[in-house]
């Protein structure tokens, strides 16, 4: 087994852990079971993670980078706000739509954090670091189009968190069908209309 940087071997079996648990649910994963996914010993398991809370915030982190990313890079400026903002939309529903086991994992993970003693600040952080990471996504399109809005930055990432998080929820349960396009649509016109002006740079 070539050894590898332990960064390196902490990814490797965080992303064996979303396959397994995504797989097998979150309370059957055992650690013996992600060591056997990624290919190595339990004892490196061991090393890389002190817990299993550690290694389930390593999957929380690890699955909202997988859309953040893709999020962050459809949100390059377009000819309107609403164009951007609907490309932005557009590349999570994508994601969803192509990894669903992957975000039914995500609300297994809160409620199975919920549920276990003592793992309780798991959910909360899961839930936390889904608004910050829309203030990010918010504070970047707004320098990059410089416009300013006429709700506060918290409140609208915690309002895109909350309704992303339904709608995800709703499309688990549903499934696919034609009127998810006329909703992203609507929400992106909601989203547009929050803007109250483009800030203009001074003419020297």
């Amino acid at each position: 087994m070539a050894r590898l940087p332990s960064a390196e071997r902490r990814r490797q079996l965080t992303e064996a852990a979303i396959r397994a648990m995504t797989r097998d649910g979150v309370p059957r994963t055992t650690t013996r079971s992600i060591a056997a996914e990624a290919g190595v010993s339990l004892s490196v398991f061991h090393y890389c993670f002190e817990s299993k809370q550690e290694l389930l915030e390593s999957v929380i982190t690890t699955i909202t980078g997988h859309y953040v990313t893709l999020v962050r890079e459809a949100l390059r400026p377009r000819d309107t706000l609403r164009e951007t903002v609907r490309a932005g939309f557009q590349a999570y529903w994508d994601h969803v739509s192509a990894h669903p086991g992957e975000h039914m994992l995500t609300y297994e993970l809160t409620q199975y954090a919920l549920r276990e003693p003592g793992f309780e600040h798991l959910a909360r952080r899961q839930y936390v670091m889904y608004q910050d990471t829309y203030a990010d996504l918010i504070e970047q399109l707004r320098l990059s189009m410089r416009f300013e809005l006429t709700v506060p930055v918290p409140v609208l990432a915690r309002y895109l968190a909350a309704m992303t998080d339904g709608l995800t929820l709703n499309f688990l349960v549903l499934g696919d069908d034609a009127a998810w396009t006329n909703i992203l649509d609507t929400i992106t016109d909601h989203v547009a209309g929050l803007v109250r002006e483009e800030v203009t740079t001074p003419n020297p």
